[in-house]
């Protein structure tokens, strides 16, 4: 399995994502410009300017017509995929951390981090079909808790919100009424910053990472812990085949602490466990930094991992991965 090494930003990688259809891939880093690659040979496509802070976070339309992306100069944008042109622009009054569109695509939630004294918030907002008609008011604007919330994606149904970070509780929100219905029980929960939060594809459970130096998956109506994954290092991203019952955790220590590792190239891996038994199965190495995001392609026969070091990999995998017994 031969990685393809993607390089174009210039800045540590905070986000991947694919699209429906997996055949484009978007990265975002903290060099200001989301970057749209082909997902099959890692040919990069183009760029999207116009933001002037580190990207955080980005989503794309099912029909991948439509990119939104979320930032720390304190706005939020849509962009035309094809053209790469800016349609709108929400505005907040701090970063915009995680942007996340409904099934459907007519809402997006967006989190702002905390900032001087106004808390971190959970905004939802429409999605005109037509960006001329696109309005910047909230239909519902959640005061968040203690804290910088790191992802908020929308529940089954889009009934509900999903929301975790740095106070290391789940909580999920009514997306109708902005009543909080459920939290993670402190006991069962993870007991340092949550990093990362990916759906299923089906959107029946969701797997959280952890500064703890774990990963757990959870059932997305009932808040149901379902499975832990235990690793030896911080945890600052994950996702999940769609495919066969895998489970990818990428980390590393803190960037402030990276001068103390191992001199040994590529010492950063991605871990694979098995998703019912709880057992590691392998692990893919190459980055030479932690690794800051994780994407499944929606095929399940690639995956691609983003690092500090400011590369894209990109591994299509090979027929004997799909035969591994444990």
């Amino acid at each position: 399995m031969r990685p393809i090494l993607m390089k174009g930003h210039e800045r540590p990688l905070t986000y991947l994502k694919y699209n429906k259809d997996g055949d484009l891939l978007f990265s975002c880093a903290k060099d200001h410009t989301p970057t749209l690659w082909f997902a099959d040979n890692g040919e990069r496509l183009g760029t999207f300017r116009g933001h002037n802070g580190a990207v955080w976070c980005c989503d794309v339309s099912r029909d991948s017509m439509r990119l939104i992306t979320g930032s720390a100069d304190q706005t939020a944008k849509l962009w035309n995929v094809q053209t790469g042109a800016q349609l709108y622009t929400f505005n907040f009054d701090s970063p915009a951390r995680s942007v996340d569109f409904s099934v459907g695509d007519k809402l997006a939630v967006i989190t702002t981090d905390p900032f001087m004294e106004l808390t971190s918030a959970i905004h939802v907002k429409r999605i005109a079909k037509d960006p001329s008609e696109q309005t910047g008011e909230s239909v519902l604007i959640l005061k968040g808790p203690q804290g910088r919330i790191n992802r908020a994606v929308w529940g089954p149904l889009n009934r509900t919100i999903i929301s975790a970070g740095e106070d290391a509780v789940i909580r999920i929100w009514d997306s109708e009424t902005g009543k909080l219905l459920k939290e993670a029980d402190k006991e069962i929960g993870h007991k340092k910053a949550i990093t990362s939060l990916a759906k299923s594809s089906d959107g029946s459970h969701f797997l959280t990472g952890s500064l703890d130096k774990s990963a757990k998956l959870w059932d997305s109506r009932t808040l149901t812990l379902i499975k832990t994954y235990v690793t030896e290092r911080p945890v600052n991203a994950v996702t999940m085949s769609p495919l066969l019952d895998h489970v990818v955790l990428g980390g590393g220590q803190d960037a402030s602490a990276v001068t103390t590792t191992d001199h040994r190239a590529g010492k950063f891996e991605a871990k694979f466990f098995d998703k019912i038994l709880q057992e590691e199965i392998g692990g893919v190495k190459g980055h030479f930094g932690p690794i800051n995001a994780l994407a499944f392609n929606p095929d399940g026969k690639s995956f691609s991992s983003g690092g500090e070091d400011g590369y894209v990999r990109l591994h299509h995998f090979d027929p004997d991965y799909f035969n591994i017994k444990i």
